[in-house]
């Protein structure tokens, strides 16, 4: 499973914080890795640089294989928990995918 990190003009991360979100992805999805082959993770800031509630927004796109790829997003108060919150609806739709492809 790939993963790539990407971030508006308004999120700034280093190396290691970057690291440690994929890091985070890779351990919270290892169920799915099989099914995976490529996640984006894209991080933007909605309010730009004014302060706001829920203003840092993850879309995760994940590259299913076989499959047509799937979207999710979450709002946060920071990166770690827009990631975090879009990574729990994408573990509930990639339950959904491939609980049904067990049925079949």
């Amino acid at each position: 499973m790939q993963i790539q990190l990407n971030t508006d003009k308004n999120i700034t991360t280093n190396e290691k914080t970057s690291a440690s979100l994929v890091d985070f992805l890779t351990n919270d999805l290892s169920r799915f890795s099989k099914h995976i082959t490529r996640l984006e993770v894209h991080l933007s800031d909605e309010n730009g640089p004014k302060e706001g509630q829920n203003d840092v927004r993850c879309r995760i796109e994940a590259r299913l294989e076989g499959r047509q790829p799937m979207a999710v997003s979450n709002d946060a108060d920071s990166s770690y928990l827009a990631v975090k919150g879009a990574s729990d609806k994408l573990k509930n739709a990639l339950e959904t995918i491939v609980g049904r492809a067990r049925n079949y």
